[in-house]
């Protein structure tokens, strides 16, 4: 399994390419391979995944039920867009000028590590994503996620 760690500043060229940064080249796990996909991220966000994490994603939204109103919904909104990249020969990933507009991304952005993917902010709104999120609301935040019934971990 793929895990990432840390956050890189990166520019987009005037075509929506960037570089992947070396830091999470490094982290790729041995299996992982050129291809990625790109897809829309819960916020204003785009969330790419190495293939082999996209995979197993894709095979358990397959098996959900599409008589279910709410997985339909959730699919549409999930794989709307997402669309396999592949490294070029400079290291590059071209964006899609969809997913582009989605997550407002023009010239600077933010690669950051979550867990099995990678999330690629705008740079500005990513500063204001943390500068809006005070100490205390973090720790409350804490708490909730990882401080209560079987999520009891001490960090």
């Amino acid at each position: 399994m793929t895990g990432f760690l840390g956050e890189y500043e990166s520019t987009l060229d005037a075509k929506g390419r960037f570089l992947l940064p070396a830091g999470f080249k490094k982290q790729l796990s041995d299996g992982a391979g050129d291809q990625f996909v790109i897809n829309r991220g819960f916020e204003k966000c785009l969330s790419l995944y190495p293939m082999n994490e996209w995979q197993p994603i894709f095979e358990r939204i397959s098996k959900l039920n599409d008589f279910d109103p709410k997985v339909r919904e959730f699919r549409r909104y999930f794989l709307n867009g997402a669309t396999i990249l592949e490294l070029d020969s400079a290291g590059r990933l071209l964006i899609p000028k969809n997913l582009l507009s989605y997550a407002s991304l023009e010239k600077d952005i933010v690669l950051a590590a979550a867990t099995n993917k990678i999330e690629i902010w705008d740079k500005g709104k990513y500063q204001e994503f943390f500068e809006n999120f005070s100490p205390g609301a973090y720790s409350d935040l804490a708490q909730q996620v990882m401080g209560g019934g079987d999520n009891n971990i001490s960090i």
